[in-house]
């Protein structure tokens, strides 16, 4: 944005604010005052800081001051999801954070909920990229973080901007609460529809294992075009909430022939995901492969199984791995570390299962897929409104920051004399000596 409405001006977070970084985490405990909270970087969540776990440090007389967060502070990520941003609103009396944040502190005359919004905004227009360094862990430089332009508006133009995103954005908040509550009742549904289907196939009688004619692991294979053939690869990342596949966002890699022999995926092939998952999601969910383009393998996070078809119709064993997952039989044969959980494929493979005539499993799969259609297509309905609530979100801040939110006053006090307020003060601040601590 090249014109800003009347009034307005272009600043950079220097210029409107105090930052700092946090303390930086020593391996040992330093002498000082004594134990005091600090935030980090899993505290400071977009619009809000988590305070459930909060840990303590030593701060030094010198560092209480300079490291103390106050009401009315943003607190934005250093590190990880560069420009997260928080206001702390003083729920504890003396709270300092570390290196992996960034305290800005804004001047008078900017509005701490403004510059909130404008770092959310500045996240959706990618305006944090040129600055980030590192490949794997981003970080935001405190020189580049004070780069960051902005656009500035009068003082009360920033209120009125601010009362009118809070209002737009808590009528989205509501909506996108029943949103969330239609989806867990349709996951209900979901379930209940499996399990009264799948109860009429009588009692488990043979293991699954007994009902297959391959069981392999899959495999990642090397960048295209370093091995002998190029082949789509499905990951857990392509299983769909309802189950199937989408081969849109499969990855491409290179295998061996005599891989892809053992391994090339065909339609109504069934993906086991035995390995990852984590502390509220066990591993364990299985996945149908739909009709896709060209060659096509599985990653080795995942195990292929294909159905016998004399003896199991192949959606029929789909739906009752769907079943048994639901009702938390994947969730014994599953080994944990802190952060990925892996399927004892083999053991898994043991549950029983009962086999119907083919006739009958046809009519049960036939009934599930009819009435899970229909709880599917509500999904579909409830997603695509909340993309549609997520445009919304983006629309409301690039309208608040381009300054068509909300009309212009041109009795407003301009920015330009706002800032030059901030900067004559900042120049009086530090040409006054500061006084230092005297101890007793």
């Amino acid at each position: 944005m090249s014109e800003l409405p009347s009034g307005w001006v272009w600043t950079t977070l220097g210029v409107i604010s105090e930052t700092r970084l946090g303390k930086m985490l020593s391996a040992k405990a330093r002498s000082g005052v004594g134990s005091r909270p600090y935030l980090r970087n899993k505290n400071v969540q977009w619009g809000r800081i988590d305070l459930d776990d909060v840990l303590a440090m030593d701060f030094s007389e010198g560092e209480l001051d300079r490291f103390r967060v106050l009401p009315g502070d943003l607190l934005i990520c250093e590190g990880g999801e560069v420009g997260r941003a928080a206001i702390w609103r003083g729920q504890i009396d003396w709270i300092g954070y570390q290196k992996a944040l960034h305290r800005v502190r804004p001047q008078g005359g900017i509005a701490p909920e403004y510059l909130l919004y404008g770092f959310m905004w500045l996240a959706q227009t990618n305006a944090f990229e040129p600055h980030v360094t590192g490949s794997t862990i981003k970080h935001l430089p405190q020189e580049d973080l004070r780069l960051l332009r902005m656009p500035l508006p009068p003082l009360n133009e920033q209120r009125r901007i601010v009362a009118a995103i809070e209002e737009q954005l808590s009528r989205l908040d509501a909506a996108d609460a029943s949103l969330a509550a239609a989806l867990r009742r349709l996951a209900v549904q979901r379930r209940a529809v499996l399990f009264a289907a799948l109860d009429q196939a009588g009692p488990p009688k043979v293991s699954a294992s007994e009902l297959l004619s391959v069981s392999i692991g899959g495999v990642w294979g090397k960048e295209p075009g370093a091995d002998e053939v190029d082949v789509s690869v499905f990951r857990v990342t392509e299983f769909r909430a309802d189950g199937l596949l989408d081969p849109s966002t499969a990855a491409c890699r290179s295998i061996t022939h005599k891989q892809l022999a053992s391994r090339e995926l065909l339609p109504d092939d069934l993906l086991i995901e035995k390995s990852g998952g984590g502390p509220d999601r066990p591993v364990g969910r299985v996945a149908l492969v739909p009709i896709h383009q060209g060659h096509a393998v599985c990653s080795n996070f995942v195990q292929l199984i294909r159905a016998d078809p004399a003896r199991i119709h192949p959606r029929f064993l789909f739906r009752w791995l769907q079943r048994r997952y639901l009702d938390g039989s994947a969730t014994a044969h599953q080994t944990a570390s802190t952060n990925i959980r892996n399927l004892k494929t083999p053991n898994y493979l043991n549950l029983l299962i009962p086999v119907p005539p083919l006739d009958e499993q046809r009519r049960i799969v036939a009934e599930v897929e009819e009435r899970l259609s229909v709880i599917d297509a509500m999904r579909l309905a409830i997603e695509r409104a909340e993309r549609r609530s997520a445009t919304l979100r983006r629309s409301i801040l690039e309208r608040a920051f381009r300054g068509e939110l909300v009309p212009q006053d041109l009795s407003d006090e301009p920015a330009s004399v706002l800032l030059d307020r901030i900067r004559a003060e900042r120049k009086i601040a530090d040409a006054t000596p500061r006084r230092r601590r005297v101890k007793a």
